[in-house]
């Protein structure tokens, strides 16, 4: 039977408590109803024994005699109680008195020691149950009426078998009625479960897997509402975080097979470059050394390229495992060492810099070898995919806790459908740039890397005209 109850729905299974609790509220209220009916039929007959004791009394005392006094099924005692012991008076009728008279003579001594009217209900062998009643009529005189409790009785067993019948209606209704609305306001529940089955049927290994479904019942109170929103909320997280791993997954597989392609270029060169070095060294020795200075030049090329994919798989890994190595630095330096280099490597380029004063210093507590990574990328940037002869300046201010460099050239600016990605990993505005003149794709990831993992941002704002990359650091 329990294993049966466990497997009952929980509409069900609350019916069927409400049903319990609802059964033992009956059984109390029947319980009081019955006992408090037969303690008001009783007082009833009671009564009803002292108004009979009343007129037979004065009977007895005028005449010796009830003369007729008398009820249907009542039984009547005289006592003579003056030697204080209760000696029976002959009846004046053989009806008059029960075949087992004991409880009656035991009511009479009763009243000899209490003085008082005094009632008890008895069994009378033969006859049932009675109520029976003692007083006194004169001195030394007791009468005994002894009163069927038979009405009363029958009174109660209709009243019990009502109850019953009553009871058990209203307790089949309360079942069935609560059992329906129980449902009705579970049906939101039920219908989380069917989401939540729909939900264990989604392949949810594929990449491109979304929950689009929700919980939309309404109704079922308050409780059922909260429950709901926060079931759909966690539906809503789920989501999101396949989202976030579909991206994620796509942008793996972008980023595997953009670093194969990138790595089989110098690959492919060092290779040919091998064979003609093999070849000249044999037949054309003058080539030779042509031969080996690209091919050095090509493995150069890769170990740049491997350099920043490693160091970008070391800032993902985690933000305290960052490369970093932390010491007081002046950014202004930083700024005009980095200007120095890029005038050296691209002497037609003009370049203007504008920094603070020597007199007030931007000491900040960053790795320096890093962010002269950051500029130099981001210079390197502005030469190459901008027309030669094009201005490139840079600034550097301090805005309340935060210093700001600003790298702007006046090229033609970047696409809007481009600035959102051009910080990707081998991510190119040009798709027909070489390899040789776009550089690899990584500066840009790399500088956005390093800078957040010194705790700043860097932005872009571009348009015809005018690029601009901020660089904000943290000031101490």
């Amino acid at each position: 039977m329990r294993h049966a109850y466990r497997r009952l729905r929980l509409g069900t299974r609350l019916a069927l408590g409400l049903g319990a609790l609802a059964l033992l509220v009956f059984a109390v209220v029947g319980t009081a109803l019955t006992t408090y009916m037969r303690d008001y039929l009783t007082h009833q007959l009671d009564d009803q024994l002292g108004l009979a004791q009343v007129a037979q009394s004065k009977s007895i005392a005028a005449n010796g005699t009830l003369q007729g006094k008398k009820y249907y099924r009542w039984y009547y005692a005289v006592y003579d109680v003056s030697g204080r012991t209760a000696e029976l008076r002959s009846p004046e009728e053989r009806g008059d008195l029960p075949h087992d008279i004991a409880p009656l003579t035991s009511l009479a001594e009763r009243q000899i020691s209490d003085r008082t009217e005094v009632l008890r209900t008895a069994h009378l062998d033969g006859n049932g149950e009675y109520r029976l009643r003692a007083c006194a009529v004169e001195p030394g005189v007791v009468l005994v009426s002894a009163a069927p409790t038979h009405d009363i009785d029958d009174t109660l067993r209709r009243l019990i078998g009502v109850q019953v019948v009553a009871f058990a209606l209203a307790l089949a209704a309360l079942v069935e009625f609560g059992r329906r609305m129980l449902r009705r306001g579970l049906n939101p529940l039920s219908d989380m479960a069917h989401t939540a089955h729909g939900i264990a049927s989604h392949d949810l290994t594929e990449s491109a897997a979304r929950l689009s479904i929700r919980a939309d019942k309404r109704g079922g109170g308050p409780e059922v509402e909260e429950l709901r929103a926060a079931f759909n909320t966690m539906l809503e997280h789920i989501d999101d975080s396949l989202a976030v791993r579909a991206e994620a997954e796509q942008r793996l597989r972008r980023f595997v097979a953009d670093a194969s392609h990138e790595l089989r270029t110098p690959l492919m060169s060092v290779r040919g470059y091998a064979d003609l070095f093999q070849y000249a060294a044999a037949n054309a020795p003058e080539e030779r050394d042509r031969h080996l200075a690209r091919l050095r030049a090509e493995a150069a090329r890769m170990g740049v390229l491997l350099d920043d994919l490693l160091l970008l798989a070391r800032l993902d890994e985690a933000d305290m495992d960052a490369p970093l190595r932390l010491r007081d630095a002046d950014l202004v330096e930083l700024v005009e060492e980095a200007a120095a280099a890029f005038r050296a490597g691209h002497p037609g380029r003009p370049l203007t810099v504008t920094v603070p004063p020597r007199t007030a210093p931007l000491r900040l507590r960053v790795d320096a070898d890093r962010v002269r990574q950051v500029l130099d990328n981001l210079l390197a940037n502005a030469a190459v995919h901008t027309p030669a002869g094009t201005r490139v300046s840079v600034e550097v201010v301090r805005e309340r806790s935060t210093a700001v460099v600003r790298i702007e050239d006046a090229g033609p600016g970047i696409p809007p459908a481009d600035r959102a990605k051009v910080f990707d990993r081998f991510y190119r505005v040009d798709k027909a740039r070489t390899r040789e003149r776009g550089g690899s794709g990584l500066g840009l990831s790399v500088a956005r890397s390093l800078t957040h993992a010194h705790g700043g941002t860097l932005t872009l704002t571009s348009r015809p005209g005018s690029t601009v990359f901020a660089v904000r650091l943290p000031v101490p």
